[in-house]
């Protein structure tokens, strides 16, 4: 990322919304944001590969595994205001199984993307579904979007659920019924 350019671009918008770039309080701004996108947009910037780094182990058990409650935050690719919540992550390994932390790096890499909340959880699902080749995969995500709470409808209390079911997990209504309940217990 070209840091000036954007310290640039941002110095305009602040003239364009009737600010003065040059007040005490914004003259760090537009390194700041410089900054802050170049985090929230890291996932362009990152792989599958060098992401997972050999955390892939053999493991020969055919349950379920659960990740569940992992924060997420993204940026709405219509508005590039932040949506953010809860991913949930199942899959019935076959043989191979994720180093845990690996599953929140991995919804982190796609989150970190101008994104919507439905490709997000498909990318999530798929992306595990091509690593290690599971039994079935389910992802679930709920999250505020503020681009409808501070915007537009400004709905404070809407919540978005969206999921990505493959294999067995779509394949089979008692694997997906399992995988819910599991989600539904109490912490």
């Amino acid at each position: 990322m070209d840091h000036k350019k954007i310290e640039g671009i941002v110095k305009e918008l602040l003239i364009e919304i009737g600010e003065d770039p040059n007040r005490e309080g914004l003259l760090l701004t537009p390194e700041r944001i410089a900054l802050s996108l170049e985090f929230l947009t890291s996932g362009y910037r990152d792989d599958m590969k060098s992401l997972i780094n050999g955390a892939i182990f053999s493991q020969e058990i055919n349950n379920m595994v659960i990740a569940r409650d992992i924060e997420l935050y993204s940026l709405c690719e219509h508005h590039m205001l932040p949506f953010f919540g809860r991913v949930h992550i199942g899959y019935i390994p076959k043989g191979k199984i994720f180093g845990v932390s690996k599953l929140a790096r991995l919804a982190d890499m796609y989150a970190r993307r101008l994104q919507i909340q439905e490709r997000l959880t498909e990318q999530i699902a798929r992306a595990i579904m091509d690593a290690i080749q599971p039994e079935g995969v389910g992802v679930i995500i709920e999250a505020q979007h503020l681009c409808m709470m501070m915007r537009g409808v400004e709905k404070q209390n809407s919540m978005m659920v969206t999921s990505s079911v493959l294999g067995s997990f779509h394949d089979s209504s008692a694997t997906r019924n399992e995988f819910l309940s599991l989600l539904n217990r109490p912490r």
